[in-house]
């Protein structure tokens, strides 16, 4: 990713579709406790919109969030929210398909990839790979 991408801001189609992830998550009563996002512009600026429809989660910048995260700096980091019962994450791709890919024990990294402004839920019940179940995948077409 180039040094401008990371200043580059959400478009106005960006804007909308972070508009529909709080939404989707309030209606239907997804609310995390903690909302925590890359330090990337765009990141930011949806983790904030997010915020601000769930109206009580707390929102915390993870520099370990930034483009290029390994699933196993994801685990060790994650291990900082294991008293919650509930983390929003707000990073890239293919950063997040890799990591989901590892969380659920799939063996191929590249046979998940998730789309922008998407909601995955995973049930963890170990931060290690295999230590989770994919709840849901909604990508923001269908919110």
């Amino acid at each position: 990713m180039a040094l401008s991408d990371f200043k580059r801001k959400l478009t106005p189609k960006g804007l909308e579709q972070a508009d529909k992830v709080g939404k989707f998550l309030v209606r239907n009563g997804l609310l995390p406790e903690a909302i925590v996002t890359s330090p990337v512009v765009r990141a930011r600026q949806t983790a904030k919109a997010v915020a601000k429809k769930l109206g009580s989660a707390g929102l915390v910048e993870g520099g370990w969030l930034a483009c290029g995260m390994t699933p196993e700096t994801c685990f060790e980091e994650l291990q900082a929210y294991a008293k919650m019962t509930s983390v929003m994450l707000v990073g890239h791709e293919p950063d997040f398909g890799d990591t989901i890919a590892s969380l659920v024990g799939m063996a191929d990294s590249g046979a998940v990839t998730i789309r922008k402004a998407s909601l995955t839920a995973i049930d963890v019940q170990g931060l290690r790979p295999g230590g989770g179940q994919l709840q849901l995948l909604v990508p923001v077409r269908l919110m």
